[in-house]
């Protein structure tokens, strides 16, 4: 058993991403004997780890925001946070607690385990901007004890660019609780334009750069030939993005969109659906929201992208295509439909034996642990 003394800070900017994806990592760190520190904006999810036994700090981070005062304020949080708690390790992730609680961490030697979970935005920032995002990733990594990259595409960019020298290595994601997420009956379903409903989801922020806009227009384009399809969107509307409510409302008294909102638990949606269907040109890690459909057995239709195209095999579960074309969105979905349902449902089966053997939230704890237990000694 680890030495009680030992705290190790966890520090990122959404509760979704510390329930959803982080929960069982701060349990198994608790179990290896260290004690936890969470900083993170209070939210719904919180209510759901009670159970677990940690200390809590709330920061205010405004997650999209470009104001220098409130980031400077946010960076002098965290060096006031870890002179008052003295973690032994710091595990940071998304980007405002990447660049400023990496560098208050090194300021005060405190070794720092950064995780890259995509960058965003920021690639598809031109100029200044991402000129001026990038140099802040780029002197916050070089110090990090070690920078974690959930694919493979970000950690090329970051080793050509120079943003990383020390350590750093290759993880599936966030993995995924196959347990937590386990193989969900498949529901009957016809061809789109007779029978059952063919119901796709879309899960995600509402955020222009998330492809929300192509799912849709790809909606309204496949519901005026297959009558019998149902397009759902879950997730929170971005601060940024309210214009979105608006047009929303609009598309459902067309019966072309149902917005679901946020919601805490999203698995009733995914047992109805047939696939789900992630148009994202942003700049993802890993998608979680792929990665926990596959695991239910859903099929997956989605991009190119990097941490979306690695999620699944194309053709055998799910369909892809070159993020930002409609056109090919559509035909995929067509595709889709012309399957038999009994062929989707072996898609949905595969896709899961594939999320299994590759992406299993085990592997991620374990090179969590390992890095940890050597800084510790």
């Amino acid at each position: 058993m680890k030495n009680q003394k030992h705290l190790i800070a966890i520090l990122t900017n959404n509760d979704d991403d510390i329930y959803c994806f982080r929960k069982e990592l701060i349990e198994d760190i608790i179990n290896a004997g260290y004690e936890i520190l969470i900083s993170c904006p209070d939210g719904e999810k919180f209510d759901l780890m009670q159970h677990i036994e940690y200390r809590y700090d709330n920061p205010d981070i405004d997650r999209r925001g470009t104001n220098i005062a409130a980031d400077l304020k946010l960076f002098f949080h965290y060096v006031r946070l870890f002179v008052k708690n003295k973690p032994s390790v710091v595990l940071t992730y998304t980007a405002k607690p990447n660049v400023y609680a990496g560098i208050a961490a090194y300021i005060l030697g405190i070794p720092c385990i950064s995780n890259v979970t995509g960058f965003g935005s920021v690639l598809n920032e031109n100029g200044f901007k991402q000129k001026l995002i990038m140099t802040l990733f780029r002197f916050a990594f070089r110090r990090s004890a070690c920078v974690m990259f959930q694919n493979l595409t970000n950690m090329k960019l970051a080793e050509e660019s120079g943003m990383v020298k020390g350590e750093h290595m290759l993880i599936p994601g966030s993995g995924v609780n196959t347990e937590r997420y386990p193989l969900q009956p498949y529901p009957d379903g016809g061809d789109g334009k007779t029978g059952e409903k063919v119901v796709f989801n879309y899960i995600g922020r509402i955020l222009h750069d998330k492809g929300v806009d192509d799912y849709i227009e790809a909606a309204g384009r496949i519901k005026a030939d297959y009558p019998q399809t149902e397009f759902n969107m879950l997730g929170f509307i971005e601060l940024t993005e309210m214009h979105y409510k608006q047009l929303l409302e609009s598309l459902e008294e067309k019966d072309i969109i149902h917005y679901r909102g946020s919601l805490k638990d999203i698995k009733s949606f995914v047992a109805v659906s047939h696939a789900t269907i992630h148009p994202s040109t942003y700049g993802e890690g890993m998608s979680n929201v792929l990665l926990e459909s596959a695991s239910s057995g859903r099929p997956i239709i989605s991009t190119d992208n990097p941490g979306c195209m690695e999620t699944f095999i194309d053709g055998q579960t799910g369909f892809l295509y070159h993020g930002g074309d409609v056109d090919a969105l559509c035909e995929q979905i067509k595709k889709f439909l012309a399957l038999p349902n009994e062929k989707r449902k072996k898609m949905g089966e595969k896709g899961r034996e594939y999320i299994k053997e590759n992406f299993s939230r085990d592997i991620v704890i374990n090179a969590y642990l390992e890095k940890i237990n050597s800084l510790c000694k």
